[in-house]
């Protein structure tokens, strides 16, 4: 019986995909590691944090067929506004060809993002990387690092706010890869 079944398996039209396994869409960071506490350098410097504010590298890997463009999203869901969480930085528009971003390409007015990237501005009220900066006492906030990848390149409003854009990036993304890093003042 056994023999039969799997004869018949072998033989069904869906055998043909069983070795065909489509790899995850990931994200990462040589500088940030899933799970672990931010580094310096990548902490705000103001509000009484005294972080160097450059942004990290990111690199992703194994975006889904029909990709566009991609975004990248730095949340921190435990800030206390009231539920709205704290965006830290968001870009938009970044070729389907690009598998990363080098580290301090989230500059004010930078100038190493590819050309018709564009940068939304964050809760800080600028449009760049601005890194973590959690009230003195709370405990370690978690900051999601997300890569989405697009159907299409996004037309948003110039002054659009970050929770606009990702309303927009969430309704045109076929996937998205994400880790959580931490970060915490005493």
């Amino acid at each position: 019986m056994r023999l039969i079944l799997l004869c018949i398996l072998a033989l069904s039209p869906f055998s043909a995909y069983a070795d065909k396994v489509v790899p995850r869409f990931v994200v990462s960071s040589p500088d940030i590691a899933p799970g672990q506490v931010i580094p310096q350098e990548f902490v705000y410097n103001s509000f009484g944090c005294t972080g160097n504010n450059e942004s990290p590298a990111l690199n992703w890997k194994h975006p889904p067929k029909g990709t566009q463009a991609f975004a990248v999203t730095v949340h921190d869901p435990d800030a206390p506004t009231g539920g709205a969480g704290f965006w830290h930085w968001v870009v938009i528009n970044l070729p389907s060809t690009l598998t990363g971003l080098a580290r301090g390409d989230g500059a004010l007015n930078s100038t190493h993002l590819p050309p018709g990237a564009v940068q939304i501005r964050n809760d800080f009220g600028q449009a760049s990387w601005d890194g973590p900066c959690p009230p003195v006492g709370d405990k370690p906030h978690h900051y999601n690092f997300t890569v989405y990848a697009l159907k299409k390149m996004l037309m948003v409003p110039a002054d659009a706010t970050a929770s606009y854009v990702g309303f927009m990036i969430n309704s045109n993304a076929l996937a998205s890869a994400k880790f959580t890093a931490m970060y915490g003042r005493k």
